[in-house]
């Protein structure tokens, strides 16, 4: 038994009862509780393979932010950030409170950006064991005083629950779906759904609000590497877009492949793993995202060949958004911890399949390249 199952965290600012948490559990407790709960099953490449239900991607229409002072004035309200009603968020988390604390359920405490000066606590409370073993691979497993940390209060609170639904009519909801931000309260409720991206992006979201206001530090969707002389290099681009693909070059050091800070004089990772697309996937196109799908990484909604455990990349019966998360460490040549010096090289990445950018002036190509070049792709 490891030394976690024996700790249990303060939960009482949650209103949730710690004997039914499972804590900081490692990889292989995770995908033991997985295995016995049925949640997923093993691939022979021993990586463990679950479906997220209903949902394979992310729901957009169904994300809000607590409308209060923080946000009133400073948010960009409209036709992709909602507001939500103070009152309707509370009288949510204790419904989700109270409905977690008749079952087991699991908690991790991580952290949010790889540069000291920029990181923040994240504490994740989740229905299921693949779900904390995403938020274990996706997010830094250590501030550099050590993983089996007890946080008497992280700076920010998860909590996520799949099988939690939302009423509509009484909730303030758009459907039984939802995922909720408050920057008062700093939590972030998910229901009705069991992908995982949520989670990654729930976080995203508020790095994206505090750090360009509070820090002065840009928040960019977009991987990044550095060559052996120092020459870091970022790619920005939509989910889909080769980001990740571009950014595993076994001859540069990767910082990471989706999230990252950009400060006075530094590039730095806000995760601490990789959320990779797996269609098509092959050793001989991506090696390093293929060598990664072992034994405590995460595959997502993928298929197998028929009376086989053997992944079948190609098929999308599901979703064309197959993914498989693991950790940073899971490359060979990561760069821990994931800080570089400023880019010397900008890639802007296109989803543009009827032809490409015409050769003009850099500021109208940035402008061709915001609105029109980032086609839709996959529901991501």
């Amino acid at each position: 038994m490891s030394k976690a199952l024996l700790l249990k965290p303060d939960l009482r600012y949650l209103n949730l009862d710690s004997d039914m948490a499972f804590y900081q559990l490692s990889v292989a407790e995770l995908v033991d509780e997985a295995l016995k709960n049925g949640e997923g099953t093993l691939a022979d490449s021993g990586a463990l393979a679950i479906d997220t239900g209903n949902f394979t991607g992310r729901s957009p229409k169904d994300r809000f932010i607590v409308y209060d002072d923080i946000t009133r004035d400073t948010v960009f309200w409209g036709d992709i950030n909602f507001k939500f009603d103070q009152g309707d968020f509370q009288i949510l988390f204790d419904k989700m409170t109270r409905y977690l604390n008749n079952r087991n359920y699991y908690v991790r405490d991580a952290y949010a950006c790889a540069h000291h000066d920029y990181q923040i606590g994240i504490r994740v409370v989740t229905e299921t064991a693949y779900q904390n073993l995403f938020a274990n691979n996706l997010f830094l497993r250590d501030s550099g005083c050590g993983e089996q940390n007890v946080v008497k209060k992280p700076e920010w609170t998860i909590i996520a629950i799949p099988s939690f639904l939302a009423d509509p009519v009484i909730d303030g909801t758009r459907q039984s779906n939802f995922s909720i931000l408050d920057f008062t309260r700093k939590m972030i409720l998910i229901g009705g759904t069991g992908y995982t991206g949520e989670i990654k992006k729930g976080i995203f979201s508020v790095l994206n609000f505090i750090l360009p206001q509070q820090k002065n530090t840009l928040s960019m969707h977009c991987s990044a590497n550095v060559g052996p002389h120092g020459d870091t290099a970022i790619f920005f681009g939509l989910s889909g877009t080769g980001k990740t693909t571009l950014s595993a070059d076994p001859s540069r050091a990767l910082i990471g492949d989706d999230e990252h800070g950009w400060s006075e004089d530094k590039v730095f990772n806000f995760e601490g793993g990789c959320y990779a697309k797996c269609v098509d996937l092959t050793q001989e196109k991506e090696p390093q995202i293929f060598d990664a799908i072992r034994y405590g990484s995460l595959l997502e909604n993928i298929n197998f060949f028929d009376g086989t455990n053997t992944v079948d990349f190609a098929n999308i019966d599901k979703t064309e958004n197959t993914r498989v998360a693991y950790p940073l460490d899971f490359i060979d040549n990561a760069k821990v911890p994931s800080v570089a010096d400023a880019p010397k090289n900008i890639f802007f990445l296109t989803a543009d399949a009827y032809g490409v950018q015409s050769r003009t002036s850099v500021v109208n190509q940035l402008v061709d390249f915001l609105p029109a070049r980032l086609g839709k792709v996959a529901d991501v």
